[in-house]
């Protein structure tokens, strides 16, 4: 766990100055299933980058989970559109990893096709992506995954952003066959505001984690966050 702390922070610190965003999360699970969830962190960081090329895109992001003992969880998910050939369609290569005081995540192995469509302006989009999902050392390792993303600038010259991704997967548990975990955000970017400069890229929203059967949980959850963003130019 130290190890893979210590070598998170690293790829974060070297990351960070050219990654697009970095969110801070106030989560509110722990006080509302109390019982549950006694004892989850309430803050989370998340670096995120998405750079496209003409190959296609590379997206990938990093949660960390703090608590008042320091690091308490680390995952990161880096995903891969690769295309020679004109859109929307494109072959999508993924990995999903990290480790837990709670639980632990298994190195996850995806691949598939994604259909990606983008506005002329880029005010909105969303992908949507069918895969086959591997899972290392789990006792059922042969599954699938269906994932869509979305993104929405609306409001008087972008002032709001609605975006975020649904997950379904096929993963035996406790508690079932499949997962569905989603987290729909929504900011309010203060640099639309007038008087405030343009390069001041903070923003202030959240996100509700939309969950089933997830994190060796059973049953559906709902969990709300308040957050800051900053994005880079």
């Amino acid at each position: 766990m130290k190890k893979l702390v210590i070598l998170t922070l690293l790829l974060v610190i070297a990351v960070g100055i050219k990654a697009q965003n970095v969110q801070l999360h106030y989560d509110f699970g722990g006080a509302l299933y109390d019982k549950d969830l006694h004892g989850r962190p309430v803050l989370t960081t998340t670096v995120e980058m998405f750079k496209p090329d003409k190959w296609g895109s590379t997206f990938f992001f990093i949660d960390m989970d703090y608590s008042s003992k320091g690091v308490q969880a680390a995952y990161w998910e880096i995903a891969r559109e690769l295309r020679f050939w004109e859109p929307p369609f494109s072959i999508h290569v993924e990995y999903n990893g990290g480790t837990s005081n709670a639980f632990s995540y298994k190195n996850a192995y995806l691949g598939g096709l994604t259909y990606t469509f983008n506005s002329k302006d880029f005010s909105k989009g969303f992908s949507l992506s069918a895969m086959y999902k591997y899972i290392q050392k789990h006792k059922s390792p042969n599954n699938f995954q269906l994932t869509g993303t979305w993104y929405i600038h609306f409001a008087k010259n972008g002032l709001c952003t609605f975006t975020g991704f649904a997950d379904w997967w096929r993963e035996e548990t406790d508690y079932g066959k499949f997962i569905f975990l989603s987290e729909p955000q929504f900011w309010l970017n203060l640099n639309k505001f007038k008087h405030i400069a343009d390069n001041f890229n903070l923003s202030v929203g959240g996100e509700v984690e939309l969950s089933n059967n997830f994190g060796g949980r059973d049953g559906f959850y709902t969990i709300p966050t308040l957050a800051i963003k900053w994005t880079f130019n």
